[in-house]
């Protein structure tokens, strides 16, 4: 139903109910009714998309780890509880990120003049070292049960269940997420959703190792399944924590930026030669620097209208640009020996 239609509907509701008894309840309800459509369709600013979204993580997965580690321990299934273990991270994930998100949301100021988004990489490095230390717990685990002396039960059927469960609510969580960090484009997000992604994998592998000792009768499989699930968040915790280098690091993610700002340079009358090219991401934000080369014979204003005519072809072309710095140089004279940018031909100088 469209939410205007709903709202209206709501407000001649009330309209109708207080002709009835005669008091002021029509224009209290259709306060109200207002007041509810601007809190539900507002738009949001990215810090509190960035919370709502870590509320939701943080509420969904604190059911699913309490459910499956419950379950596992009454189950008998190391399986089961790894993957508890994992949801109970991502809990903490939630958690850093809510955090993240009010320090992102600090002006600049005169020690960090940049600001803090920079916090979202730094954030997303604890969530990788969170992950890694839950990988090797589960793998260390699954090893001493795998070598244990001790009789091992078969795990209950209800494992199975808890299983089929997770497998649906980390789906749901996974698609909230990245919708979200894609909306706002935030690597934190997406990185979030790519891991519980990665959840479902483990949560589907969890579900075949539990068919495979039921099927089979040997409860030792529930032990080898355990070790490949923590093996597998190993494997993903690396993978987030090489990912956040890129932005703490002053680099960017899709290098084909560098050739969108040649293809500007190239569009603009009275620019030549787009060299030492340089461009790092500050949150979800470009900042660029870059020279170019122009008849050293005009004005000081001329050349002052090509750069902001570069500047403007660049923002054209790529999204999410803050800042751009254009230095300019007679054509023909640019210096061979300069350390940091990137040419056209994508060398480093």
């Amino acid at each position: 139903m469209n939410k205007d239609v709903l709202f209206h509907s709501l407000s001649l509701l009330f309209v109708i109910i207080s002709r009835k008894d005669n008091s002021n309840f029509s224009k209290k309800m259709s306060n109200f009714a207002k007041n509810l459509k601007n809190f539900l369709t507002k738009k949001m600013t990215r810090k509190q998309t960035l919370i709502r979204a870590s509320n939701v993580s943080a509420v969904g997965n604190a059911v699913l780890s309490v459910s499956k580690i419950a379950v596992g321990i009454f189950a008998g299934s190391l399986a089961v509880i790894g993957d508890g273990i994992d949801s109970a991270t991502d809990v903490l994930i939630s958690l850093v990120m809510i955090f993240t998100a009010r320090i992102m949301n600090r002006p600049p100021n005169r020690k960090y003049v940049y600001g803090y988004e920079k916090a979202e990489g730094i954030a997303t490095k604890i969530l990788s070292l969170i992950i890694f230390y839950a990988g090797i717990q589960m793998i260390v685990s699954s090893v001493q049960s795998f070598f244990s002396s001790e009789p091992k039960a078969m795990p209950a059927v209800i494992a199975i269940y808890v299983t089929i469960f997770s497998i649906f609510g980390k789906l749901a969580l996974a698609w909230y997420q990245y919708r979200q960090g894609k909306k706002i484009e935030s690597s934190m997000l997406i990185a979030n959703a790519v891991n519980m992604r990665n959840d479902v994998l483990i949560s589907v592998s969890v579900l075949v190792g539990l068919g495979f000792t039921f099927t089979l009768k040997m409860p030792i499989l529930d032990s080898v399944t355990g070790l490949f699930v923590g093996l597998f968040i190993l494997k993903s915790s690396i993978t987030i924590f090489m990912d956040s280098n890129v932005e703490l690091m002053d680099g960017v993610k899709d290098e084909g930026v560098y050739q969108k700002i040649f293809e500007a340079v190239d569009i603009t009358e009275g620019a030549s030669n787009p060299h030492r090219v340089r461009s790092r991401q500050v949150g979800n934000l470009y900042l660029i620097e870059l020279d170019i080369e122009a008849d050293p014979n005009i004005t000081i204003k001329e050349a002052h209208d090509i750069t902001e005519a570069v500047e403007k072809n660049i923002r054209q072309k790529l999204e999410n640009v803050y800042d751009i710095v254009i230095h300019v140089e007679p054509r023909g004279e640019c210096s061979k020996n300069e350390k940091f940018g990137i040419d056209r031909g994508y060398n480093v100088p």
